[in-house]
Parts: structure tokens; sequence; C-alpha cells
């Protein structure tokens, strides 16, 4: 009797035994549980920008800066992409495509999904076969025809092409009865030269014949010269393809230098940074331009909506109307937000893929990506302007197209 009492009790204590073990591992685990550290949260997208912010294209890449920042502002205010915010790396190139090579080889260690490159043609030109190697989409600032002949994988452009500026103004001409013109075109700068060869093998296509053809460098700082060559020929208008200063330049000169005769320039005076400077000299000239620098003119709907979604802000925060350049940036990261969207991934091949298969208006117009086409936008969307009291204001044939145009959107 004592010794069953005794196993009893043994059998008891054992029991209780694994009872308080059992509680001691469920309560670990709980604490376990309760102590784990929780999945560390996504970080931020990374995008990579090289800017022009010193040297001779400085005003140009400040824009460029303000309006990326705007519409990067703009989306992570909306929560982001893909449940992240976005982080802009900004790299100064210095106008300088050498700069500009470096700033690149530094962005991509920074684990950056695309690069939204250089407003100075040269430094792109420079940079892209980079971007093209290290399999990175690019999406380029400036309108060198070069860039996209031929075609590379990674490389898109933002502004209309040069070519496309070339073409614009020929059909303007022709609309006016103009059949000779003269031509005064940079040498240095890529976008000045592809835009005076797209215009030359052109012009016939539309009536027009090139009787005086002079050229000028960017350091360019008198242009009598020019203006005396092309008053002895028989042109009835001069079309400048040049960029930087030389643009302010030329326009103050010209008004003083007894050419009867009409000026004609293109997308990169189309700002107040040359309208500013050269002040009452500019009134009456042409200027040629995005469709966004001429939104006020437009009708309600689908394009008039995306450029003031940018303009609206911009005009409020810096006050001034948002320019050309501006206009290129934002478009850029309109495009870059929603290929990344599309692709669902921060993987660059699936980016650049999303981008080959974009349609989407932005303030520069409406883009149509493909494999064949990394340009994406057509003449139509480029203005033909006079400038009238200080303020680029479309022609009536400009006008007449714009509005053609948007509504078919």
């Amino acid at each position: 009797m004592g010794t069953e009492r005794t196993g009893f009790r043994r059998r008891g204590a054992r029991a209780q035994s694994a009872r308080a073990g059992s509680l001691a591992l469920l309560a670990a685990a709980a604490l376990g549980c309760h102590d784990a550290p929780k999945p560390a949260e996504p970080g931020p997208i990374k995008i990579g920008f090289i800017a022009s912010l010193t040297g001779n294209f400085s005003p140009l890449g400040s824009e460029d800066k303000k309006a990326v920042e705007l519409a990067v502002e703009q989306v992570n205010a909306k929560g982001g992409l893909l449940g992240r915010r976005i982080e802009l790396v900004e790299r100064n190139d210095e106008t300088q495509p050498d700069q500009s090579v470096l700033a690149f080889n530094d962005l991509k260690s920074q684990e950056i999904v695309a690069v939204i490159g250089s407003v100075f043609s040269n430094s792109a030109l420079a940079t892209e076969p980079l971007a093209e190697r290290e399999k990175i989409p690019y999406l380029s600032l400036t309108p060198a025809q070069e860039q996209v002949e031929p075609i590379k994988s990674y490389v898109f452009v933002v502004p209309a092409l040069s070519s496309a500026y070339a073409e614009r103004y020929l059909q303007y001409l022709q609309s006016e009865r103009i059949t000779k013109i003269a031509i005064a075109h940079d040498t240095k700068g890529a976008y000045p030269v592809s835009g005076y060869r797209a215009m030359t093998s052109m012009a016939p296509k539309y009536g027009v014949e090139v009787v005086k053809d002079e050229s000028f460098e960017m350091s360019t700082a008198d242009f009598t010269p020019v203006f005396t060559h092309v008053k002895e020929s028989p042109a009835q208008a001069l079309v400048f393809w040049g960029t930087g200063p030389t643009g302010v330049t030329v326009a103050k000169q010209y008004a003083t230098a007894g050419l009867k005769m009409p000026l004609f320039l293109t997308g990169s005076q189309a700002s107040k940074l040359w309208l500013e400077p050269v002040g009452a000299a500019a009134e009456g000239m042409t200027v040629s331009s995005a469709i966004g620098v001429v939104g006020d003119y437009l009708p309600s709907g689908p394009q008039k909506e995306i450029i003031d979604q940018m303009a609206v802000p911009y005009r409020q925060k810096y006050g001034y109307s948002a320019p050309q350049f501006a206009q290129d940036g934002y478009s850029a990261c309109l495009l870059l937000f929603e290929a990344v969207k599309k692709a669902g991934s921060t993987d660059r091949t699936k980016i650049q893929q999303a981008l080959e298969q974009m349609t989407l208006i932005t303030p520069n117009g409406k883009f149509q990506y493909t494999p064949a086409n990394h340009s994406g936008l057509t003449s139509e969307f480029v203005s033909i302007n006079v400038v009238k009291d200080g303020q680029f204001v479309p022609t009536d044939w400009a006008k007449e197209r714009l509005l053609r145009v948007v509504a078919s959107e």
C-alpha cells in the first residue's frame, strides 16, 4: 500500500513537471513571437538625375531640376510608386561631357532604376553608350537626332527631335509662301547640327531652297558678318539653329541689323531665359516650342489637364510660366513613373520593356514609344509662336493644328 502511494506520488510529480515544461515552452514561444523583428520596409525607389547646374547650360539645367523635383514631390504626396517613396539622386555634369560620364558612373552604383539625362546634347551623346552597356534606362532631355539613329535599346528621347522642329518650320514656311531661306547654325552643338542637317535635307520636300548657309560657334559674340552675308542674299527669312547665350546675342543684334526679313528661332529659345534678356527686341520674332509652352491657348481636355498639372504649381512656386526645358524634365518623370507602374517592378529590363510599349500624354504631347521608335513625339506637338507683349503666342496656323491634334486624343 505504501509502495503504491509512493509510485502514485512519483507519477503525479512527473506529470506536473511535464505540464510545467510545456507551459514554459509555450511562454517562451509567445515571448519569442513578440520579440521577433518585423520585416524591413522596402527602401525608396532611386532615380538618377544628371543636370547641367553649372557652366553654359546651367540656366537650362536649373529649370529641368525644378520640374523634376516638382514631379517627384507630387508622386510622393500620393504615396509614391509600388508603395515606395521616390528618391532623386542628383549629379551635376557642369555642361561638360566628361563630367556627365563621371556622374553616370557614380550613379550606377547607387541602386538606381533609371537615369534622367542632361539637357546638353554633347553630354547625353557621351553618356548614352554607358547606359546601353549597363542596361540602365536613360531618358534624355536633349533632342539631338543621333541619339536614336540607330536605336539604342535603353535610350529614350523626351523632347521632340530636332528633325521634328525642322519639319514643323518647313511646313509653316510653305504655308507662308516663303521659298528661299538662310540658315545660321552652331557647328559644335549636337542639337543645332542635327537640326540644320534635317532642315537642309527636308527643305526640297516643302518647296524651300536654302540660299545662304552660315555657321558660327557657341562662343560667337558678333553676328555682324552673318547678317551682312544674309542681307546680300535673296533669302526671305533667317532660321537660327543655336543654343545657350548665342540665342540672346543673335536676337539683340538682329534687331539693329536692318534686315527686312523675319528671324526664326527654335525651342532652345522658348523660355524666359531668352525672353527677359532680349527684352523689347524679341517682339515679333518667331520661336518654335513644345505644345506645353502655349498650354494657356488650348481647350479643356486631357492635354490641357496634364499641362496644368505641372504649369499651375510651377507658376505658384516660382512666379513665372514653366519654360521649354521644365516641360521636358516633367514629361520625363511622368514617362518613367508610368513605366515603373506598368512593369510592377523596379527591374531595369522590365522598365525598359514598359517604356517601349508606352503611350502617354505629357506636357510635351502624346508619346507613342515602340521598339522601333524611341523618340515618341511627332512634329504635330511642336507649336510655331510669335512674341507678343513678352509672351509666346501661337500663330493662327499653329492654333488650328494644335486644336486638331488635341481633339483627336
